[in-house]
C-alpha cells in the first residue's frame, strides 16, 4: 500500500494501554491514518522489555500495570482535558472499568474483548461467571443503565469484530446468489429478519490458521500467532456458544443462564479441549476447538428474533478455531501436561516462511446448503502491508483502525458492539488491509463421510444439528 488515507483527527492524547503483539502491529496503522499530535502518543504497559522499543519510536512508556487502585487516577493523568482516544489492547485490565470511567471523563474507547481484572480467569470458581456471556452481560447492563454518550466500542478486533461485518456481508451476498432482492436491512430487527428468511440456522466462526516456520517447535513451550496469554485464558473458560431455535438435542454438561439475554449455553468442559467439526476453504472439512468468544453470544443475540427466552428465530453460533500447526501441538502438550508451559513465543512475521490466516464465517442450512465469507491473507502478504504483525495481527490491527474511525464519525454513539455498527463502512476502512476477501459455497455437511465402522448418536434428519458438529 502506498496510499494512506487520513480518516479523521484526534483532538487531545492517544494512549494505548497494552504493547504486546496486538499493540504494536495497531501503532503504526494508528500513525499511518489520523491526524493527531504525536507528542500527545504514550503506552500502558507495565513489561520493561518494550520501553526500549518505544523509546526508538519516540514514544513515552508509563511502566505501570493498571490495577482497580489505580487505574483512574492513572487515565486521569493521561486525559487532563476530558478528551483524546483510550485504545485498549491489554490483558488483566477490566474493559468495564476502564470503558465507563473514559465515558465519564469524556474520552472514546475502543477494545477487542471483555476483558476481567488481573486472576479472574483462573481464580473465579464459578464456571457460569467466567464465561463470555457473563462477561458481555455486565457491559449490555452498563449500556442499558446509561445510554448514549461518550462513544466506547466493545470487541472490536478481528473475532469478535470483523466477523459480525462478514455476517452482515455474507447474508446480503446469499441474498443476490438466492435470486432475492433484499434491502440491506436498516436495523436490528431488520437483520434479524432477513437472517431468518434466508433459511439460514446458524453460523460457525470457521478459522484456519496455517502459518509456519522453518524451527520446530520446541517442547514445553507455547507457540502461537496471537497473544499465548489471551489464548490460554480464554481456552480455560467454558465452552460456549449461542444456542438456536432448530436445536433439538442438547450435551449432557451443558448450561443456559436465567436472565439476561438467554442467547447462549455453556459447557462444563474448557473451549481449547472440545473439538467441533466444521469447513474452510483451504483444508475443506476440518476439525475445529470451540473456543468461547464475545461475537458467539453478541451475533445470536442481535439475530434474534421475538422474545428472549421463547423466541421465534434465533441461529446457533460458535468458534471453530483451527490455529496453526504449533499451537495445536502446544495445546496437547498443556492439557496433556496439566500445566502452562513456561515459556511463551509468538511467531513474527519475519520467522514465518509460508500460510495463511483463513477467518469467516459459514452460514449454513439454507437453500444453497452452507456459505464461508472472509478474509484469507497470507504472511507475505501482511508483511508488505503493514508492519510489525504477520497476518493474524493484521486481521485484528485492521479492525481496530476501522473501529476507531468509526467512533471519531459516531462520537455520541455510547456503548456499541460491532454487530450494532455500520458494517459497509467498517468494512470500506478494513478491506485494504484483508487481502482476498471471498465467497465460497459448499455442499459438505457435518454427516459427510461419517465412519459407518463407529457408528455414533447422530441427527440424520438434520444434518446441522449441533448434535453432529460437535466431537463426542
Amino acid at each position: 500500500m502506498t496510499d494512506h488515507p487520513i480518516y479523521a483527527r484526534i483532538d487531545g492524547p492517544v494512549v494505548m494501554i497494552g504493547y504486546g503483539s496486538i499493540g504494536r502491529g495497531t501503532l503504526p496503522l494508528i500513525q499511518r491514518h489520523f491526524d493527531f499530535d504525536a507528542t500527545q502518543l504514550s503506552v500502558i504497559d507495565p513489561s520493561p522489555e518494550v520501553a526500549g522499543l518505544l523509546a526508538d519510536k519516540g514514544i513515552t512508556h508509563h511502566q505501570v500495570a493498571l490495577t482497580p487502585d489505580n487505574y483512574k487516577k492513572l487515565l486521569n493523568e493521561r486525559f487532563p482535558d476530558g478528551k483524546g482516544f483510550c485504545v485498549n489492547l491489554s490483558v488483566d485490565t477490566s474493559s468495564l472499568e476502564l470503558m465507563k470511567h473514559c465515558r465519564e471523563i469524556g474520552v472514546l474507547y475502543i477494545d477487542t474483548v471483555v476483558e476481567p481484572w488481573e486472576g479472574f480467569y483462573f481464580d473465579t470458581p464459578d464456571n457460569a461467571a467466567r464465561t463470555n456471556y457473563a462477561l458481555r452481560q455486565a457491559v449490555r447492563d452498563e449500556k442499558a443503565a446509561n445510554p448514549g454518550g461518550t462513544t466506547a466500542v466493545s470487541c472490536c478486533g478481528a473475532n469478535p469484530g470483523m466477523v459480525s461485518w462478514f455476517v452482515k456481508e455474507g447474508l446480503m451476498t446469499l441474498s443476490r446468489d438466492l435470486g432475492r432482492d433484499d434491502a440491506v436491512p436498516a436495523d436490528r430487527a431488520g437483520w434479524a429478519a432477513l437472517m431468518q428468511s434466508l433459511g439460514v440456522k446458524g453460523v460457525h466462526i470457521a478459522e484456519r490458521d496455517t502459518q509456519v516456520r522453518e524451527k520446530p517447535r520446541p517442547r514445553d513451550v507455547f507457540v502461537n500467532t496471537w497473544s499465548v496469554e489471551g489464548f490460554i485464558a480464554e481456552g480455560f473458560q467454558p465452552a460456549e456458544l449461542g444456542w438456536g431455535t432448530h436445536e433439538t438435542w442438547t450435551p449432557d454438561d451443558a448450561h443456559g443462564h436465567k436472565t439476561g439475554c438467554r442467547a447462549g449455553i455453556w459447557l462444563n468442559r474448557p473451549g481449547a479441549n472440545t473439538r467441533v467439526n466444521t469447513w474452510c476453504p483451504t483444508p475443506g472439512p476440518q476439525f475445529g476447538f470451540l473456543v468461547t468468544h464475545n461475537e458467539a453470544i453478541s451475533i445470536a443475540d442481535y439475530y434474534t428474533v421475538g422474545d428472549a427466552a421463547n423466541p421465534a428465530f434465533r441461529p446457533t453460533c460458535h468458534y471453530a478455531y483451527h490455529p496453526c500447526d504449533d499451537a495445536v501441538l502446544s495445546l496437547h502438550e498443556m492439557f496433556g501436561a496439566g500445566r502452562v508451559q513456561k515459556e511463551h513465543e509468538i511467531l513474527d512475521a519475519g520467522e514465518i516462511v509460508d500460510g495463511v490466516d483463513e477467518l469467516g464465517v459459514l452460514l449454513y442450512g439454507h437453500d444453497k446448503n452452507a456459505l464461508w465469507f472472509g478474509s484469507r491473507l497470507s504472511n507475505e502478504e501482511a508483511k508488505g502491508l503493514a508492519p510489525d504483525q504477520n497476518a493474524t495481527g493484521l486481521q485484528v490491527t485492521s479492525a481496530v483502525l476501522a473501529g476507531m474511525v468509526w467512533a471519531l464519525e459516531n462520537p455520541e454513539a455510547g456503548i456499541v458492539e460491532t454487530d450494532e455498527m455500520d458494517h459497509a463502512r467498517c468494512l470500506e476502512v478494513q478491506r485494504p488491509y484483508l487481502g482476498p476477501v471471498e465467497a465460497h459455497y459448499t455442499d459438505w455437511t457435518p454427516l459427510v463421510d461419517r465412519s459407518e465402522h463407529f457408528p455414533e448418536d447422530l441427527d440424520l434428519a438434520n444434518p446441522w444439528a449441533f448434535r453432529n458438529v460437535l466431537v463426542r
